[in-house]
């Protein structure tokens, strides 16, 4: 693990607050990179061990399994690429939770769409990597000046 001598927890927290800026992420089946879409995902401040995505059941998430997301923050100063396994949710307090103007427009049947799958993805391992260069590197870059060891100190490899 690096970013600031082994504080990963420190990036992680910067990664869930840039998710809940910009949920939007291009989501993936492990195997097959002709399934990467971009999708929003459904985040719960107290539940960061899973994110859920509202999908059809025709799609080719409804495979379920594994699954890979790759994550820019709205700023492009947090990047992340994270693995997990995704799973039909079956909660309907958390499917409830989750329901809103913005998914409803994607189903003409409202809540009771028979076509609706909703999915929880369950955090396996993630790289995150902050993208918040300071003014010393954006400079030493400007001049042409080698950046790398700066900016391996600013990558973790955790668990989500």
């Amino acid at each position: 693990m690096r970013y600031q001598d082994g504080k990963a927890d420190e990036l992680k927290t910067k990664f869930w607050k840039a998710m809940d800026d910009s949920s939007f992420l291009f989501l993936q089946l492990d195997g097959d990179p002709s399934t990467a879409v971009p999708m929003t995902a459904q985040l719960d401040k107290d539940a960061d061990s899973a994110i859920w995505f509202f999908t059809q059941k025709n799609s080719d998430f409804a495979k379920l399994g594994a699954a890979t997301a790759t994550f820019t923050g709205d700023d492009h100063k947090m990047f992340a690429r994270f693995h997990g396994n995704l799973a039909v949710e079956t909660s309907k307090e958390r499917f409830d939770q989750f329901w809103n103007n913005f998914v409803e427009a994607w189903y003409d049947g409202g809540k009771d769409d028979p076509d609706i799958l909703f999915l929880r993805m369950d955090l396996g391992n993630a790289e995150i990597w902050n993208g918040d260069m300071n003014i010393l590197n954006v400079a030493k870059m400007a001049l042409g000046m080698n950046v790398h060891d700066e900016a391996e100190k600013q990558h973790a490899e955790a668990a989500l």
